[in-house]
């Protein structure tokens, strides 16, 4: 990890690694993951947000975060970039991830399928299937740092989709 970059270095960098989360020791992407469902869940639940008001609040976290860790990243060296420790790209991923639930009105069916949502995308997210992998090393700006992310919540999205639809 590059020296330059640390959670107080500055307030994007504060930001990008969700406030220090991303410097938990183990896994800090599944960390970054949890936040953003408990976040979600909370948001959706507590403030009984529709769809509609869902999807703009995701498109709001996208641009957001790409915008975000572009700054956080931008005075390192184009290998030091993706920084493990950056975990708002995975706040935005699980957000997409999560979405198709925000069209579910009963509580127990939300939670089943965003706790899919977020097991899929943690396994598109490491695993990275074409094109994930193919963002994840050519890209070394905030679109890059942030759009593996994006496509693998999309795959998780359709995943759980698929299951929850066919099997719940």
């Amino acid at each position: 990890m590059s020296n330059k970059f640390s959670v107080l270095s500055s307030p994007y960098s504060l930001v990008a690694t969700l406030f220090g989360i991303g410097y938990l020791p183990f896994a800090p992407g599944t960390w970054g993951s949890l936040a953003a469902l408990s976040t979600f869940l909370f948001s959706v639940i507590y403030f009984a947000l529709n769809f509609i008001t869902v999807f703009f609040i995701t498109v709001i976290i996208i641009i957001f975060s790409i915008l975000v860790c572009h700054q956080a990243t931008s005075k390192l060296i184009e290998p030091e970039r993706d920084q493990k420790s950056i975990v708002l790209d995975e706040f935005a991923g699980l957000w997409v991830a999560c979405l198709p639930s925000a069209s579910i009105l009963m509580v127990k069916e939300l939670l089943i399928f965003s706790v899919l949502a977020f097991i899929f995308f943690r396994v598109f997210d490491i695993w990275k299937p074409a094109p994930i992998g193919l963002i994840d090393k050519k890209f070394k700006n905030g679109l890059g740092i942030v759009g593996d992310d994006l496509i693998a919540g999309i795959y998780a999205a359709i995943t759980t989709s698929l299951v929850f639809y066919l099997f719940v």
